[in-house]
């Protein structure tokens, strides 16, 4: 199985590549009034935002940080700029996002960008700016896809579309940049099957990458308080179960798209369930025992 480092040294060969987390004070479509209110019903930002990620920060200090933080133990490492939080290519005009992106880029050691963000908010003027990025300094799109079936991205407050994301894939793809998908196993109402539907339509899309992680129900989350009010059931996937289904999913994808990683590690303090203690290089280990 061939693995996001494997995938990386294409670009980097002999690097020790990390990325670095960046809040540069984005915000949502769906947070903001602009295509609805509160975010993806399950996000909660600060369960994946490093200590070193403050907002306040210019993004050159928060790289610096982060930079200080893994050199105690890869001095030799070189980074990614990771924007990460919230929706990486909005609410701020083409030259604001240009001059974040350059910023990032003029720290020492960030060898290229990693940018998150929604399918329908990058603007054809942000596409050709990046291309020109790209042909000296990689730069990779990752969109939230999180599902291919409509009915369950409007259930969950996401307010895209599936076309929009073989719209946008398209779109990165004939820019040049690298793109690469996030999808969610486990939202409400959907089962392994729809799931399955998803990873079909997916292998038809121009991606290099792909997360699957699982759903993961956090305190202080719209779905925590639905799931409560008993508005909405989510299916419950043991570890062993969750495994299966990955190797389904991994049966149906090309060698070409590689797999970042299985599984989403939120504090533990913050999660509700599934509580299975595992990270994704264990959940990986135990994978590689199946396949």
């Amino acid at each position: 199985m061939k693995t996001y480092s494997d995938y990386l040294s294409q670009f980097f060969p002999a690097l020790k590549i990390q990325k670095l987390s960046v809040d540069a004070g984005f915000s949502c479509p769906n947070r903001d009034g602009t295509l609805g209110y509160g975010g993806c019903i399950y996000c909660r930002n600060d369960s994946f935002t490093p200590s070193y990620c403050d907002s306040k920060d210019p993004v050159a200090l928060q790289l610096i940080k982060g930079k200080e933080f893994f050199a105690r133990k890869y001095p030799e490492m070189k980074f990614l700029a990771y924007f990460q939080s919230y929706t990486g290519t909005y609410n701020k005009s083409s030259d604001e996002l240009i001059r974040i992106y350059r910023e990032a880029l003029d720290v020492e050691d960030i060898v290229g960008l990693v940018i998150g963000t929604r399918p329908d908010t990058i603007s054809d003027e942000l596409l050709k700016y990046l291309s020109e990025i790209n042909s000296k300094t990689p730069v990779f799109i990752e969109l939230g896809a999180e599902t291919s079936h409509d009915k369950t991205l409007r259930l969950i407050n996401r307010n895209h579309t599936w076309k929009d994301v073989e719209e946008a894939t398209k779109k990165i793809a004939e820019a040049g940049l690298h793109c690469g998908l996030h999808l969610i196993v486990g939202l409400p109402g959907e089962d392994e099957e729809m799931v399955l539907q998803t990873i079909h339509k997916v292998v038809k899309l121009p991606i290099e990458t792909l997360k699957i992680h699982q759903l993961q129900v956090l305190k202080g989350t719209p779905l925590l308080k639905k799931i409560e009010a008993g508005e909405i059931n989510i299916p419950q996937f043991s570890v062993n179960q969750y495994i299966e289904l990955c190797l389904r999913i991994l049966k149906i994808l090309p060698d070409n798209i590689v797999v970042e990683r299985f599984l989403s590690q939120a504090p533990p303090s913050l999660v509700v369930s599934p509580s299975w203690g595992l990270k994704n290089y264990e959940f990986i280990n135990l994978l590689k025992k199946h396949i």
